[in-house]
């Protein structure tokens, strides 16, 4: 593609976009409990316990009920699902991932919507998402049925 100043131009705007973003609270917030995260030791221990289960989680799934450990390994998954849900460390830290990917879902929505309501844009909800389809393919917005 050729770069046109019109392009460069948007480009230039989208760095000011993001500068604005990692000095808004949001940010900030999610950075700062991103770091608490890495560096507290037992949510550390946890999420590999969690990675070395979904492993065997993901192995049995595979052969369901016949699998030999089936039973075992899903307590297993259960077990430690319900250890990092109630990590303060992970909880908070989550918390903080949904907003900004909330707060860049609706940036890039009002962006879309500013093109065109047809433009499609994943909003994080497959089932309800409007934002998404429209096109004559879809029997949406274009008006021809």
């Amino acid at each position: 593609m050729i770069a046109t100043m019109d392009h460069v131009s948007v480009l230039d705007e989208t760095d000011g976009l993001v500068d604005m973003l990692k000095h808004s609270d949001v940010y900030l917030t999610y950075r700062r409990l991103k770091d608490k995260l890495e560096s507290d030791e037992d949510a550390q221990s946890l999420i590999s316990e969690f990675l070395i289960i979904r492993e065997k989680y993901d192995e049995v799934q595979r052969f369901g009920k016949y699998h030999p450990d089936y039973k075992t390994v899903i307590k297993q998954m259960m077990d430690i699902k319900r250890d990092v849900d109630l990590n303060d460390a992970i909880s908070t830290y989550k918390k903080a991932e949904e907003q900004m990917e909330q707060l860049l879902n609706e940036i890039s929505l009002h962006i879309a919507r500013a093109v065109s309501e047809s433009v499609k844009v994943p909003t994080g909800d497959p089932f309800f998402d409007k934002a998404c389809g429209g096109g004559c393919g879809s029997g949406g917005a274009c008006g021809c049925h």
